[in-house]
């Protein structure tokens, strides 16, 4: 069985650190095959947040993939936004949007952040044509027969969730990915965990989203999600921190 702890949002500079505790404990107990980060990494994408993060991930020891989400942007700095985004990521840089193949799974990366929207909130999630195509051109590089799990910071569509990532260009992503094959969209932004199927004409997939490790929860503790695969078939567990010792299982389809 391939176990994968699907983890997201954990705002460095606003982290749990009792969660942050909690999670690495389990990794190095467990040692998942892998760990995806669904992004914002950082509070406030500043150097110290981006030290510590890379502290944080090197010391798993575990294969890392890591998404860039929207507070990993410099938000205040319009100079280093719009010129030098990720200067601060160097240390991370073999980790972001790095796709991985564990044993018949490919984790493919696509970017829903953006250094400018023709939008007042630019937390929100965007989706472009060059972002669509570099994760299309990789799943056709997947070999045949693999799941392929897209990994992404912002929901492609909302579910309904009490945040809400209005992502743009995401619909036209999601039946992208849809028909060119691809099994679940893993992603984080909207801080609670779920696992919801949709369907479209080209087929159907798993919308997953994972939860925090920040101090700035929403409907559930803090969180992480494990998937388990086997025999090609998949699972989520929500893992909620302080809710029980068993894995709590999250709605699947």
């Amino acid at each position: 069985m391939i176990r994968l702890f699907h983890v997201s949002d954990v705002h460095f500079g606003a982290e749990d650190k009792a969660a942050i505790a909690w999670f690495g404990d389990a990794v190095r107990r467990e040692q998942p095959d892998a760990v995806i980060m669904t992004g914002d990494l950082t509070m406030r994408a500043r150097t110290a947040e981006f030290e510590a993060a890379a502290e944080w991930l090197e010391s798993l020891g575990r294969p890392v993939t890591v998404e860039v989400g929207n507070h990993d942007l410099p938000l205040y700095n319009l100079f280093a936004r719009f010129v030098k985004p990720y200067k601060r990521y160097r240390r991370l840089e073999r980790m972001i949007e790095r796709p991985l193949e564990i044993d018949g799974v490919a984790i493919v990366p696509l970017k829903t952040t953006a250094r400018f929207q023709f939008r007042w909130d630019w937390s929100k999630g965007y989706v472009g044509d060059k972002a669509l195509a570099r994760t299309l051109e990789l799943m056709r590089k997947v070999p045949k027969g693999d799941l392929i799990f897209i990994a992404a910071h912002h929901p492609l569509i909302d579910v309904g969730t009490k945040s809400s990532g209005e992502t743009q260009g995401g619909m036209v992503a999601l039946d992208a990915v849809v028909a060119a094959g691809a099994h679940a969209v893993l992603s984080g932004h909207v801080h609670d965990p779920f696992d919801i199927p949709y369907r479209t004409a080209a087929g159907r997939l798993r919308m997953i989203g994972a939860g925090t490790l920040s101090t700035r929860t929403r409907a559930d503790p803090p969180s992480f999600n494990e998937i388990r695969i086997e025999n090609g078939q998949f699972e989520t567990i929500a893992r909620k921190m302080g809710v029980s010792d068993e894995p709590v299982t999250a709605q699947a389809d």
